[in-house]
């Protein structure tokens, strides 16, 4: 997955001097595990709202940065970050009351059964605890998650996330399992086929004397390639895994905060409470703060015999951003404007499949939907998708791919994307295809 769309050496000798030193410096500096997006890497300098600007003052339209959930250096965001940092910056084990007005108004967006919340840096930390949690509540070590799915850098989540690559081998108490299908015209068969390959992982678990923890999925199904419907089809596999003593994790750290319209939350299109939510990147804004909702009695032994520290989880700052993200999330209105914009990317989207062969099925919520690129056969195709993505990079849009042919053009804007942009980007998309096909 780190490698979709990344630039390769070779291609550094099309571009400018100037370009390529900037390239061999962080090569030097950062090492070689790093990657840049795009044929020609683009060196951003400033950001507002939708737009993303680089060093020679062009403008592109960001269609792929979910991290800036609210815009790119929101003023209000800014100030928050600005006058706490100004007062006090410290750790969690002194008693300050920001932390503690964050944790309430964010926990009060969730069912009431979510009682406490544990901070981090990252998503992929997040995640990590969730683990932790989980196997130290049902003494299980069994995960079942899709099979691209993407959760995580740290040692224990990157054994969860077969979306890594090879290099990065499945933990071998993991059971893999295929992301669910899109099925518009019989949607009843998603909820039965994707609860029927849980059922098998947890057979295939009991076969091998692992005990299951925990269902590990992302509520939107992302990296697989944005598997969003129909609402309520993972309510049955979540039953499955909790009737053999496993919890379900639902990691909302691409699927939530207002991005699928409808709810707040991923997990809320499925009637669901789940029994631990975690959350990143979009929680800041672009400044380092994700976190952990648990049920409290899940977490009551976890807490008497490990305890929990994090030296910048939840520091006086990292609230005050997490606060006023919450702030622009409802003061302008994002969750009602990524279902009314969404829904208008998505017919534009489906008019222009229905014009262009290249595009196939169109999926998704809100503000992060899925598109195919497909062959004349309809199958998967991988480098069309590539050269899509960077053909768009060259008309001012920058769009990512996902899929484990990473033939799906994975759409996720901030959330004050509006009518004028979605109608841009189709307009862009358009004169792109026309090109692509020529």
């Amino acid at each position: 997955m780190l490698k979709v769309n990344a630039f390769e050496a070779h291609q550094a000798e099309h571009l400018p001097a100037q370009q390529q030193a900037l390239i061999a410096r962080r090569q030097r500096l950062l090492g070689p595990a790093y990657q840049l997006f795009y044929d020609q890497p683009l060196h951003l300098v400033r950001g507002e709202g939708v737009w993303l600007y680089d060093a020679a003052g062009c403008r592109y339209l960001d269609m792929y940065n979910n991290v800036a959930s609210v815009g790119h250096c929101h003023p209000h965001v800014v100030a928050a970050l600005a006058r706490q940092a100004g007062q006090l910056n410290t750790h969690t084990r002194y008693l300050h009351e920001q932390v503690l007005d964050y944790a309430e108004r964010l926990l009060a967006s969730m069912p009431s059964a979510l009682g406490n919340l544990m901070f981090t840096c990252t998503g992929s930390e997040a995640n990590d605890l969730a683990l932790r949690v989980a196997r130290d509540f049902t003494g299980g070590s069994g995960v079942i998650v899709t099979r691209y799915a993407y959760h995580g850098i740290t040692a224990s989540i990157a054994e969860l996330s077969p979306s890594m690559g090879e290099y990065v081998a499945v933990s071998n108490t993991a059971r893999l399992v295929e992301p669910p299908y899109s099925c518009p015209q019989q949607p009843e068969q998603v909820a039965k086929q994707f609860a029927e390959q849980v059922r098998g992982a947890l057979a295939d678990m009991r076969m091998h004397g692992i005990r299951p923890a925990a269902l590990l999925v992302d509520t939107l199904f992302t990296s697989d390639g944005v598997f969003a419907d129909p609402p309520g089809f993972l309510a049955e596999a979540v039953a499955l895994v909790r009737e053999a003593g496993g919890l379900f994790i639902a990691d909302e750290v691409q699927a939530g905060f207002a991005r699928s319209g409808s709810h707040m939350w991923g997990f809320q299109r499925h009637g669901l409470v789940p029994d631990l939510v975690s959350m990143g990147k979009p929680m800041g804004n672009g400044h380092p703060l994700a976190g952990l909702a648990v049920q409290p009695q899940i977490l009551e032994r976890f807490g008497r015999n490990a305890s929990y520290f994090n030296t910048f989880g939840g520091n006086p700052v990292s609230a005050a951003v997490g606060m006023a993200v919450l702030d622009v999330i409802e003061g302008e209105s994002l969750q009602a404007n990524a279902l009314r914009v969404g829904r208008l990317l998505m017919e534009g989207l489906l008019a222009l499949s229905a014009r262009y062969a290249m595009l196939g099925e169109v999926r998704g919520a809100g503000l992060f939907l899925g598109v195919d690129i497909v062959d004349a056969q309809g199958e998967a195709d991988g480098p069309a998708a590539r050269r899509l993505v960077n053909l768009l990079r060259e008309q001012g849009v920058l769009i990512g791919a996902a899929g484990i042919h990473s033939n799906i053009l994975k759409i996720r804007p901030p959330l004050c994307f509006a009518e004028e942009h979605a109608q841009l980007f189709l307009h862009t998309l358009a004169g792109v295809l026309d090109k692509f096909q020529a």
